[in-house]
């Protein structure tokens, strides 16, 4: 049986020429990039030519990159080093921080737990669509509000938010502006200087290279505490030997990913789009659960009702269809998922939603499959489901 694989937004698979790019480094070329001698000094400019690759992916100064061991690591890096690089006796009251409510658990509950360390939180509400309102932001900020963080796309339902503007209006006040952009970061242009972040996280497996690899964007001037401690690897802003072949994986994945942007998003979109219009036409009573005009050109999110998002998810598994219920962070988790409540769904209904999201490898092939299999899986289990069947009498 053929497999097809639409599940891109957990995990892309390492591009050929990106484990091509990490062989050496896997073999001979094993050096520690702190060390002085040849086997070290060859390591090094293995990673500082992959902190140039990233640098131009997202257009920063290659000197504002800090590799990490991915998007959580850099999620929680620039939370917490914003929150702890602030002096308490510089505010007037407890420190406060806003984000919304879709965020990614490596900010949402970062979050969570800057609450139970006394520090207050806001977290904004959405629309229907997904998108968050900048006045939301703006009323929300207080004279202690030390940090803004407003993921650039959500992994669950692709929608894209409008961080310029919020930036703006952080920069206006002075206060740090944080974006997680790892399902963005590949799929649609990013550019810092343009977004105006002062931090921005990235991690290489969602562009299609290695796992355990990320980077973190800080711009110049940034106070940040670093929230692990060691030795002075990565200009004292994260300790810890350097992972070089993943590194240098990132540096090949984000080199490929400026190269084929255009071309990549292009012929995702028209994939994506006819996947939707497909299911549309040949599903009764579904729904699409994202921003139409402002959303990534991957990702679609959909609620068949009356089935279990799960029962769905693992019978197209079995015809050979791979997608999910939404994060892959989430996985086993038995409560809705909160970013599609978030967005005012029912319990039921976000139970009853999955995730089909492409990659570069996918085709036409690939999604004409899908259709053939979607409906066909969906009307059998639409018919044991008492809930569908009395919805539907």
């Amino acid at each position: 049986m053929a497999r097809i694989y639409l599940d891109n937004n957990a995990t892309t698979p390492v591009a050929p020429e990106v484990a091509e790019a990490m062989r050496p480094y896997l073999a001979e070329g094993f050096g520690n990039a702190s060390s002085v001698h040849w086997f070290g000094q060859r390591a090094r400019e293995a990673v500082e030519k992959a902190r140039e690759q990233v640098a131009r992916l997202i257009n920063a100064p290659p000197a504002e990159i800090v590799f990490t061991s991915g998007g959580t690591e850099s999620d929680n890096a620039a939370v917490f080093g914003v929150v702890d690089g602030v002096r308490p006796r510089t505010l007037s009251g407890p420190k406060h921080v806003i984000t919304t409510s879709i965020e990614h658990p490596a900010v949402l509950y970062s979050a969570r737990a800057l609450e139970r360390r006394g520090i207050h939180v806001s977290f904004v509400p959405v629309s229907p669509a997904g998108v968050v309102d900048p006045s939301e932001i703006e009323s929300a900020v207080r004279p202690e509000t030390i940090l803004i963080t407003v993921m650039l796309a959500n992994n669950e339902i692709g929608t894209l938010q409008p961080v310029e503007e919020i930036s703006r209006l952080a920069q206006e006040r002075q206060i740090a502006f944080h974006t997680d952009a790892v399902q963005a970061v590949g799929k649609v242009p990013v550019d810092v200087e343009k977004l105006g972040v002062d931090l921005l996280a990235l991690s290489a497996h969602k562009l299609y290279g290695p796992k355990g690899v990320g980077a973190l964007y800080v711009r110049k001037g940034t106070r940040l505490e670093p929230f692990m401690h060691g030795g002075h690897h990565e200009r004292d802003r994260r300790p810890g030997t350097e992972n070089v072949a993943g590194i240098v994986g990132l540096g090949a994945a984000a080199e490929l990913a400026q190269r084929l942007l255009a071309e990549d998003a292009s012929r995702l979109a028209a994939l994506r789009d006819r996947l939707e219009a497909g299911i549309l036409a040949r599903v009764e009573n579904v729904r699409v659960n994202s921003n139409p005009a402002h959303r990534q050109p991957n990702t679609l999110n959909v609620t068949f009702d009356g089935i279990k998002g799960e029962s769905l998810v693992m019978a197209l598994d079995l015809e050979g269809v791979a997608c999910s219920t939404g994060s892959a962070c989430a996985s086993g988790s038995i409560e809705p998922s909160y970013v599609l409540t978030a967005l005012g769904l029912s319990a039921d209904d976000a139970r009853s939603s999955i995730r089909l999201s492409l990659g570069r490898y996918n085709t036409e092939a690939d999604v004409d499959v899908a259709l053939d299999v979607i409906p066909r899986v969906v009307e059998r289990l639409r018919a044991i489901s008492p809930r569908y069947a009395t919805a539907n009498a």
